[in-house]
């Protein structure tokens, strides 16, 4: 097999691949909130391993996005929860050291309340809890999650 080195339309290197994965994927992801507590997840596999973050992950073909967020809530937590609606799109790139990139994921955010279930890490999650708000800043989190947890807890009112 011959490895060659992949360029997008920008001329940025991708990876050194004969078949590179497609990119960009997309993914779901809910932002859960319990009176003014926020449901996280901590990675518990690849680049993002030991970061706290709003659960979700990818879209199986077939699947809506806010099916897909509801599902992943509930595989990586054990928690049942009602979205209200779409929060944002959020984008995640990632490099390796050589600048390949290594993932793209358009992340649809939606937002919303617990109904019911307590916290149990299942699925690829190492660790599943409520955090109060006020904790939030001290957690190592992924990249952009604290601001698009303040604006859906603004949008819930559990902001204060």
């Amino acid at each position: 097999m011959t490895l060659s080195l992949v360029l997008n339309g920008a001329g940025r290197k991708l990876m050194n691949s004969a078949t590179p994965p497609l990119w960009p994927r997309a993914a779901a992801s809910a932002i859960v909130v319990r009176g003014r507590d926020v449901l996280l997840a901590k990675r518990g596999k690849g680049a993002l391993q030991g970061l706290w973050s709003p659960p979700g992950g990818h879209i199986e073909p077939g699947e809506a996005a806010r099916q897909a967020a509801l599902r992943e809530v509930a595989e990586e937590t054990g928690v049942t929860a009602d979205l209200f609606g779409l929060l944002d799109t959020h984008e995640v790139i990632r490099n390796d050291d050589a600048g390949l990139l290594t993932a793209h994921y358009i992340l649809l955010v939606f937002y919303g309340r617990w109904i019911a279930g307590e916290p149990v890490a299942g699925d690829d999650a190492a660790a599943a809890a409520f955090f109060p708000v006020d904790d939030l800043a001290s957690l190592p989190l992924t990249d952009g999650a604290l601001p698009l947890i303040h604006r859906a807890l603004e949008k819930l009112g559990a902001r204060g």
